[in-house]
């Protein structure tokens, strides 16, 4: 089956437009039929429908989403393999845009906004590490910001249950965003949650800074910078931010695991109160689960799909 086009209609909804592409999977704007509403739907790229392997990963997705039930994570609807035998997924359509965009539009941002972001992103990724899966790809452009200011993270692509065995990326080669990248994940070791730690502090410094955590001209040397050097000092490119924040960046993108949050909340907790001149409270550890064998990914889309209206600085 060619491209979609306005008025096609797949899994019970109403194509409208094209909104986004990556690697997995092109998302469309569409209108749910029965239920008269606007939802982003996910479909297979064209080249992809046909490996079996491939659909699997994208399936699996829907299952890893549709798992976690929070007003931070964007839902899923419905999913499946189509009349077409195309495979798709129907989640919530957010109207705003990114945080790459918006990054890209304001700069760094206050510090108040950028610790509420990173707040409602560690509950978030906590429900999803509740629910047995470490998401792994947690990055700008999978980071979603409605018009209302409210948060969502976006894309189970790489999302992994903890317990699971298995190999489906042997031909996929480096899975992830290297930005964010946790060393183990890098070297290619066990996994677990605090995996997410590690990108949510470099979620943390890029708020903050405007600057990614290890910037360097190749990526053989952003490997290198995860994996050896000392973790970054936001206040080292923002003079005059609260050293707690120091603090807290660098203990969360800690080489060692062990030496990190115990949870994503936990980060977020202690940014908030950082930011407010409080006590973060006692830590928690939220279902680590046990660190997989393998390094089985469900597929991935770099598209950051559900949104057009921009959002503002502050």
């Amino acid at each position: 089956m060619g491209p979609l086009v306005a008025g096609d209609e797949i899994g019970g909804c109403r194509i409208e437009e094209l909104i986004g592409r990556g690697g997995m999977g092109v998302v469309y704007r569409a209108r749910q039929v029965e239920l008269d509403r606007d939802v982003a739907l996910k479909l297979m790229s064209p080249d992809r429908t046909w490996d079996p392997k491939a659909r699997e990963r994208f399936l699996r997705e829907a299952r890893a989403a549709a798992a976690v039930e929070h007003p931070n994570v964007v839902p899923v609807y419905r999913a499946g393999i189509a009349d077409s035998d195309e495979a798709f997924l129907v989640m919530r359509y957010i109207a705003g845009e990114d945080l790459r965009t918006l990054m890209r539009r304001c700069g760094p941002l206050p510090v108040e906004r950028a610790v509420e972001i990173t707040a409602a992103l560690g509950d978030a990724l906590d429900a999803i590490h509740a629910a047995g899966f470490v998401h792994r790809d947690v990055k700008p452009a999978n980071v979603l910001i409605d018009a209302s200011g409210n948060v969502y993270l976006s894309d189970f692509g790489l999302a992994k249950h903890a317990m699971t065995s298995g190999d489906l990326t042997a031909s996929d080669g480096w899975v992830g965003t290297l930005d964010f990248a946790a060393p183990e994940q890098i070297r290619g070791g066990k996994v677990d949650a605090r995996a997410d730690v590690y990108a949510l502090g470099g979620l943390l410094h890029l708020m903050l800074t405007g600057a990614v955590p290890f910037e360097r001209e190749s990526d053989e040397a952003k490997l290198w910078a995860h994996l050896a050097e000392p973790p970054p000092v936001p206040s080292a490119l923002r003079p005059g931010l609260p050293g707690d924040l120091d603090r807290i960046v660098q203990r969360a993108m800690d080489k060692e695991p062990d030496v990190r949050f115990p949870s994503a909340g936990d980060l977020g907790r202690a940014a908030r109160a950082a930011a407010g001149g409080a006590s973060p409270g006692p830590e928690r550890t939220v279902a680590r689960g046990v660190e997989p064998s393998s390094q089985m990914t469900l597929g991935a889309t770099n598209s950051s799909p559900f949104m057009f209206a921009s959002v503002g600085c502050s």
